[in-house]
């Protein structure tokens, strides 16, 4: 419920704190003492359209609290949670309107859209009253009431289950369409790529290795010319070693006759032999290694290209080729086998149709039950609020064939003010009075289903007689057992029912200006101002008896 609404530079009041308590409580004023403003200011916390003309005049904005006390259980805490928003304790809606027009709204202390504060607010307060933009005259939320009236929530959650079935359905039967559509333009063209591809057979990196073995075949092959030349120097007929070891062997034998002189070049002949051996092997090991096919490095370039002219002709890399084979023919699996999934798919749409369908009408034979029960109970209501020539139509409206989330079903409230009048939607047949009333006797009649915690009533009991006010305030007496209830009225009937009583009134400030106070008032002062409005201006013993009576009949 609302527990305190704090303003400050709103049109004509300076700075004024309300603290409210449960059960009904009304506002009461002379005409012009500020009790639209106050109406004005709550709207605005609750996420209404800012106007730069709120702002106090002189000022550079205004600002406006609401604080709630809200069970730990209310659906709107989650939603809330969800957003990253700090959900314990009060829940604090503030907004604040600057003069150059811009303005900013918060959710205990978080920056939100203003959009967003809207939603928030019309999960806490209802304002009901003569006016297009009030709660319940939307006919969106008419099918909502109905269904929270008749207690159809696992009705409405079972279409709602059966309306994602079926179009989750429906899509994967719209998808597998286009796919088999789209194979079958393409069918010519997948299975020579499929073909082409098979036989190619790609291998996820073997560029990079084709690539690498070309190369190094190449190296070989541009050295390999060298090696064996220098091998044919030392192993051909013009190699040095036959000279050399015939020179060496001349040497040793005649070394023994002077050893001192040959000795020497002997040994170094020697080593030197055994280097060019040793030259002439490595060259030899060399010219092995370099050893290779040269079809072999025709094959591996004749493979790199071929591979590489395949990827530039379906414009892929060579290593997603494997992946791009394999795709194509899964799309040709698809149209091989396509017609199959797709009888299948037909028939899983036509079930969750039928399914859907079924709880769809559940929730029609539910709603027109319930209708016609929220019907007599708001007609039962009518009479005593002078309204016993109306009627009460909740309109049904079913389309088998539109159905949506919510079932196949809108729903709007009609009246019908007078026997032999054609009947229309309740904003468009009732007076802003009759409007009113019937509003009154349909939150009496939903009482506390599908309603906000805090309803607020701006002056419905305007332009009827002092029976009608009785009725009205007995009933938003009765309201006021479920839901907290604030009613702005200029009704005595009304005023003497309150739980509790604020008087609105204009208060003179210095330089001429004036502010709108608000003062709780109880025991004599309220029996006064019961008095005032019964009587006027001039307060008259006979007023004073005939409050003090109101009063204690409404005890």
């Amino acid at each position: 419920m609302l527990t305190r609404l704090s303003i400050r530079d709103i049109v004509l009041i300076d700075r004024l704190d309300i603290d409210f308590t449960d059960g009904l409580t009304v506002l009461t004023g002379e005409t012009g003492a500020g009790k639209s403003i106050l109406l004005d200011s709550l709207s605005l916390a609750l996420g209404a359209r800012g106007d730069a003309e709120l702002v106090r005049n002189g000022c550079e904005r205004g600002q406006v609290t609401a604080v709630f006390d809200v069970g730990p259980a209310h659906p709107l805490l989650a939603h809330l949670a969800e957003d990253g928003i700090e959900t314990e304790g009060d829940l604090i809606l503030r907004r604040v309107q600057s003069a150059d027009g811009r303005s900013k709204a918060f959710v205990n202390d978080q920056p939100v859209s203003v959009g967003r504060l809207r939603e928030v607010g019309a999960a806490l307060v209802e304002i009901h009253g003569q006016h297009a933009d009030r709660a319940l005259v939307d006919p969106a939320v008419h099918r909502e009431l109905v269904d929270a009236f008749g207690g159809l929530s696992d009705d409405v959650k079972a279409v709602r289950a059966a309306w994602q079935t079926r179009r989750r359905a429906e899509r994967e039967l719209s998808e597998q369409e286009a796919r088999i559509e789209a194979a079958r333009r393409e069918a010519d063209y997948l299975r020579a790529a499929v073909e082409e591809l098979v036989a190619l057979d790609p291998m996820p990196g073997e560029e990079t290795e084709l690539a690498e073995k070309r190369q190094q075949m190449m190296q070989v092959e541009k050295v390999a010319g060298d090696l064996s030349e220098a091998f044919s120097e030392l192993d051909g007929q013009g190699s040095p070693i036959p000279t050399l070891s015939s020179l060496m062997r001349r040497l040793a034998r005649k070394a023994e006759a002077a050893p001192d002189l040959l000795q020497a070049p002997a040994d170094a002949i020697g080593r030197a032999l055994d280097s060019l051996e040793e030259a002439r092997t490595a060259l030899e090991d060399a010219l092995a290694r370099t050893e290779f096919d040269p079809r072999v490095l025709e094959q591996t370039e004749e493979r790199l290209f071929a591979l590489r002219a395949a990827a530039r002709k379906y414009q892929v890399q060579v290593d997603d080729l494997a992946a791009l084979r394999d795709r194509m023919s899964a799309d040709l699996a698809d149209l091989d086998a396509g017609e199959e999934k797709l009888a299948a798919l037909g028939r899983a749409v036509e079930e969750a149709k039928q399914a859907y369908s079924a709880a769809a009408e559940r929730l029609t034979e539910g709603r027109v039950e319930a209708a016609r029960t929220l019907e007599e109970t708001v007609g039962r209501e009518l009479p005593a609020l002078k309204l016993e020539r109306a009627a009460f139509i909740a309109e049904i409206k079913t389309d088998p064939d539109g159905g949506s989330a919510d079932g196949n079903d809108q729903i709007e409230f009609w009246v019908r003010t007078n026997p032999g009048t054609r009947p229309g939607p309740m904003m468009k047949v009732a007076s802003g009075g009759e409007l009113s009333r019937f509003l009154l006797a349909l939150k009496v009649s939903l009482a506390g289903r599908g309603s906000a915690p805090t309803l607020v009533f701006d002056e419905i009991d305007s332009g009827v007689g002092g029976a009608v006010s009785e009725a009205i305030g007995h009933r938003l007496a009765k309201l006021a057992d479920s839901v907290q209830v604030l009613t702005v009225t200029h009704a005595p009937q009304v005023a003497a029912r309150a739980a509790g009583h604020m008087l609105i009134a204009k208060e003179s400030l210095e330089m001429n200006a004036v502010a709108t106070r608000v003062k709780v008032i109880d025991g004599d002062h309220r029996l006064e101002e019961i008095a005032r409005m019964l009587s006027g201006a001039t307060i008259t013993d006979e007023a004073r008896a005939a409050a003090s009576k109101l009063m204690t009949a409404a005890e």
